[in-house]
């Protein structure tokens, strides 16, 4: 099942992809990570997906990837006594805590914490930004505001708040139950959603127990701002591109995307662009020619992952949506354009031992003829270093944790082999080459480059580099028993 790609493929679960054959197949076609969306599904559900992937992983003997996607807090405005109002340009409108039914002067907004933020100026958006209002007078449980963006306001669309910090916890009651109940099925990766700042991402670390690695979504523009701290905080990032183009000018989304995109590569932690990619394939065989690009666009930044929601959990055309994905990475990867932009992009400062053991390691690959890096790793620290210098030859990453097997799922370039827990580098040596030969990325004839930390099972302590000819033999003759 080797990938003839670097870049990841997440596919979202869903009714369009909860049987055991739909998810090979997705599997088959190119999706390596599978993200369980916890706003919709039940436990049950939940559970039953997790077990099909986990069954997959047995038949097919590769490591997969599962994300659950907690839902984050929901706000949302209250219900109206005709079911709808449409809201005119210039006209005045009052959000507040009164219960009683709306109407086309005012309507319950149910979070007090809203307004404990609100200030004159701010701006109010709803329904996915289709409807703009300017706060024009507040307290602590109303907002007076004038309509700048008219529509039709209904029963409990989505209220978004882009220009205040709101004193909101990233995880509300349903997604602290949520954790503990994906966290004890077993999942690698765990998606906050509504991260503001560094200690939204501390909290869910606390909650999860090392039991998952934390994944915060970028989608307002509070996080954009804390990045770096967010970043620091957390072992990935997801370009969350839908909600930040509600919060945020739908052009600044483009250089958000690059900027977030460089700098996770330099800190060597995963990143996945996500949202509308292929979203016409929700309905349509055939993308357009805009998503094509726009995969492509993420694809040339480096991303370590592309992902589907939509299109694979509730779409007519999941596969082929997979498939699609697949065929352009590959497009991608093989023109030499893609290859300058990644090499100019190289520029992540090295500080340690460990970072100057994989420079070298990707130097040598491309100055001698190379047809793999290997590099053992306990944590996946090693092979997170690998990957952030984008190497012209395919990363095995041999573990012998499948959690770390499977949270490198998420990694640009890793091929993960499970070997032996080892004592000893001439071990790791003989395993490394049997691995690529026997996967498929050498042969006999052929040279790889071996990295690992000695002494080993210890995180952070690559050290050591060798080049090693394929051939075992020559490995036992030159360093004999």
């Amino acid at each position: 099942m080797r990938r003839l790609r670097n870049v990841k493929i997440v596919a979202t679960l869903g009714p369009a992809s909860s049987d055991y054959d739909t998810i090979r197949k997705l599997f088959e076609a190119g999706a390596d990570v599978f993200r369980l969306n916890m706003s919709h599904g039940s436990h049950d559900e939940i559970a039953a997906r997790h077990k099909i992937i986990r069954q997959l992983e047995e038949d097919t003997g590769r490591p997969i990837a599962i994300l659950a996607d907690l839902q984050g807090p929901k706000l949302r405005c209250g219900t109206f006594a005709n079911d709808s109002e449409e809201l005119t340009e210039g006209q005045a409108f009052r959000f507040d805590l009164d219960d009683a039914p709306g109407d086309a002067t005012r309507v319950l907004l149910p979070h007090k914490e809203i307004f404990d933020a609100l200030e004159p100026g701010s701006r109010l958006l709803v329904n996915d930004g289709k409807i703009c209002l300017r706060v024009d007078d507040c307290g602590r449980d109303f907002a007076n505001c004038t309509v700048t963006v008219g529509g039709t306001i209904s029963n409990r669309k989505g209220v978004n708040v882009p220009d205040v910090v709101l004193p909101l916890a990233a995880l509300s009651e349903k997604d602290r139950a949520d954790l503990e109940f994906v966290c004890e099925l077993g999942v690698d990766w765990l998606a906050l959603s509504f991260v503001q700042r560094a200690r939204d991402v501390n909290e869910a670390r606390e909650l999860s127990r090392g039991r998952a690695s934390i994944l915060s979504k970028i989608e307002k523009p509070a996080a954009v701002k804390a990045f770096q701290e967010i970043l620091d905080a957390s072992d990935g990032i997801m370009v969350a591109r839908g909600d930040l183009g509600v919060e945020l000018p739908v052009q600044n989304v483009p250089p958000i995307q690059k900027r977030l995109t460089r700098a996770c590569r330099r800190a060597a932690k995963p990143v996945i662009v996500a949202t509308q990619m292929l979203e016409s394939m929700i309905e349509s065989p055939m993308p357009t020619r805009a998503e094509v690009s726009d995969v492509a666009t993420a694809i040339y930044e480096g991303a370590d992952a592309v992902m589907l929601s939509a299109e694979s959990a509730a779409g007519q055309y999941p596969i082929e949506a997979v498939t699609t994905m697949h065929n352009v990475a590959i497009e991608v990867e093989n023109d030499p354009t893609y290859r300058d932009v990644i090499d100019a992009s190289r520029g992540a400062d090295k500080t340690s031992v460990a970072d100057g053991i994989v420079s070298a390691a990707r130097e040598i690959a491309e100055t001698a003829d190379i047809k793999a890096i290997a590099c053992f790793t306990d944590s996946g620290t090693t092979a997170l270093l690998v990957a952030r210098e984008r190497p012209h030859v395919p990363i095995i990453a041999m573990t012998h944790r499948i959690g770390t097997a499977r949270k490198l799922c998420l990694t640009w370039g890793c091929y993960c082999v499970m070997s032996d827990e080892l004592t000893r580098f001439k071990q790791a040596v003989v395993r490394a080459v049997r691995a690529a030969t026997e996967e498929g990325f050498a042969t006999a004839d052929d040279q790889i480059v071996v990295t690992a930390g000695v002494p080993f099972n210890k995180p952070g302590t690559t050290n050591i580099l060798r080049v090693a000819p394929c051939d075992v033999k020559e490995i036992f003759a030159a360093e004999p028993e």
